[in-house]
């Protein structure tokens, strides 16, 4: 199963090579030049940093957060603008976001890759119509999109093509953005993917935003993966990232319009949505910041049941989910329609 994405695809090159590497089985690939902290061997690659000013936010607890001085943060020297934000989630919190996923964000009016096909208000729902599990059905969904929905023929966004986007990813997004020192940043379209283990997502760039000069933020949950980044040609040779349940992968600045792809999926050395799992207290006031911080504490402890959590548990041994957080408009516009441009 492939993936092809929203932009640009040209004749084989350094990047085609190397994503043809990594996808093959026989033989399967070397792991020995893929990036990720434990890697001692790469470590003029993959450097710990911090931002230079980190403010306790209050809002991480309520959305799955571990607090921000626990964050462990990397940047690249090689790929100036990536930035690896490595699993700041609770396990109860990556439970939330899972279950979001997959219970949730597939709903109308959301759009959805089976649309074309098939008419449903509720994919997770139908899943499960008749008290067993419709595997068939459930491997269709590839992707859903909220807010701005992405054309993937027109590669435009549209007024008419857009819903409400989800309080609880924006706040997230919000978080993350204020962390790094993105104060303006808006999230105003994202893309879920659902990879299986036999999935990829084929070299693409996304600039189809009228702000590209905003950060895209890249939410991965549930098995590990290869994301590659490159430049903006494929003719220079991309790096190879391991990115892992809970990981946030930051494309800015240089990197923002740089050619990526994921060649393969890989089976996940541990499970952090299971270590550990505690509910939160209730029993907290609520914040400035969100409208009803008691109703994400529960939404949140829900997942403590082990029995409820058992079906989203099921797909997440056997795929990858990842939710892409983008912004559309430029910082003084409200609308596609408005002809602002950013000074």
């Amino acid at each position: 199963m492939s993936y092809q994405s929203a932009e640009t695809t040209v004749e084989d090159d350094f990047f085609m090579k190397k994503f043809k590497y990594y996808k093959a089985n026989k033989p399967k690939p070397s792991l020995s030049a893929v990036l990720f902290p434990e890697n001692v061997d790469k470590q003029d690659e993959i450097v710990p940093t911090m931002p230079n000013k980190v403010h306790e936010d209050p809002r991480t607890r309520f959305l799955g957060l571990k607090t921000t001085k626990e964050w462990q943060t990397f940047y690249f020297p090689k790929r100036p603008g990536l930035i690896l934000i490595k699993n700041p989630f609770t396990s109860i919190g990556q439970r939330y976001w899972i279950r979001k996923c997959l219970e949730i964000y597939p709903r109308k009016p959301n759009k959805l890759n089976i649309d074309i096909e098939l008419t449903l208000s509720d994919w997770w729902q139908e899943c499960f119509k008749n008290g067993e599990c419709n595997k068939q059905l459930m491997k269709k969904l590839r992707w859903t999109t909220l807010g701005y929905h992405h054309n993937w023929d027109t590669k435009v966004y549209t007024e008419e093509n857009k819903t409400p986007f989800p309080e609880d990813l924006s706040e997230l997004s919000d978080v993350v953005a204020k962390y790094l020192g993105y104060s303006s940043f808006r999230a105003e379209a994202a893309i879920v993917n659902y990879y299986h283990m036999n999935s990829t997502l084929s070299g693409h760039t996304d600039h189809s935003e009228v702000n590209l000069g905003a950060p895209l933020f890249s939410f991965s949950f549930g098995q590990s993966a290869i994301f590659l980044l490159g430049g903006k040609e494929k003719s220079v040779e991309p790096s190879a990232i391991l990115l892992s349940s809970g990981d946030i992968a930051v494309m800015s600045q240089e990197a923002r319009l740089c050619y990526h792809a994921v060649p393969k999926i890989l089976t996940a050395s541990n499970f952090p949505w299971n270590e550990n799992v505690s509910s939160i207290d209730n029993d907290v006031p609520n914040f400035k910041y969100i409208a009803d911080s008691q109703v994400f504490l529960s939404a949140l402890n829900e997942n403590v049941d082990d029995i409820k959590w058992r079906d989203f548990e099921n797909y997440v041994q056997q795929s990858r989910i990842n939710m892409n957080v983008r912004q559309v408009l430029n910082d003084n516009q409200k609308y596609l329609t408005d002809c602002f441009i950013n000074l």
